[in-house]
């Protein structure tokens, strides 16, 4: 019987006039996690993002093409991370990795996750200047040493550079944190920016390595079969590390 209810979920969902709004999804996701089935999360979530839009014109249905690459189609990553849950709970490698990329490897997802994360900082980084100049200005009053425009050029000078310093310093040690990195890792050369943009592909990535691999850290790194491996050749392929060997306990 619960083969039955899943198959039903999935052939409502999937049926061409359903438009997959983001409450239902969630649903849908909610309703295969309890019957413990991942094995269609994977197509849901493509078709969340391509499946056509129907439209109703004249008495009949006709159907719009969508973009699966617009930030609207991102997917909650709430929604994505309990539909992970559910494909490792299940033991299910194949679709862990197919939720991974429909979920969290989209052009959507990454998109807006830009447009939530960076948005800010780079309003802060566009007023800076503009700011500094201010308090340059009203720096210079305070002295007499030179003349205002003088002072105003030097005091706005060392405020950008200031501020410009403190700013690398941080951004590079976000980037390069990897204190919440167990078992994958970035491989060498992979640009800061990609990794702050893919870091939680990069995180689901080791939360399923951790899943199939050892618990006890001393073996981990000693897993074989057929499986482990398709992981650790599609983990490359991302342009990561499963098990970098400086990183292993008693390697360093």
């Amino acid at each position: 019987i619960i083969d039955k209810i899943s198959h039903t979920a999935y052939t409502i969902i999937s049926h061409p006039p359903v438009f997959i709004t983001p409450d239902l999804l969630e649903k849908y996701v909610d309703v295969q996690s309890r019957l413990s089935r991942p094995e269609t999360l994977p197509r849901v979530f493509q078709m969340y993002a391509s499946k056509p839009m129907p439209r109703e014109i004249g008495g009949s249905i006709s159907y719009t093409k969508q973009n699966p690459n617009k930030v609207a189609n991102a997917i909650d990553p709430k929604v994505i991370g309990k539909a992970l849950d559910t494909a490792i709970e299940a033991r299910n490698l194949d679709a862990a990795v197919g939720i991974i990329e429909n979920g969290y490897a989209t052009k959507a997802f990454i998109r807006n996750k830009l447009l939530r994360q960076g948005l800010l900082p780079t309003g802060t980084f566009a007023a800076t200047p503009m700011a500094a100049y201010v308090l340059a200005t009203n720096f210079s009053d305070f002295q007499s040493a030179m003349d205002s425009a003088t002072a105003t050029n030097v005091a706005f000078a060392g405020i950008l550079a200031y501020v410009g310093f403190t700013a690398s310093i941080g951004i590079v040690a976000l980037t390069t944190a990897n204190d919440q990195m167990k078992r994958v890792t970035w491989a060498p050369g992979i640009p800061l920016r990609m990794r702050w943009i893919r870091e939680e592909e990069r995180a689901a990535l080791d939360k399923i390595a951790c899943a199939w691999g050892f618990r006890e850290k001393w073996r981990q790194g000693e897993e074989e079969g057929a499986d482990w491996d398709a992981l650790r050749e599609y983990i490359g392929h991302k342009g990561m590390v499963l098990d970098r060997t400086e990183l292993m306990e008693g390697m360093d």
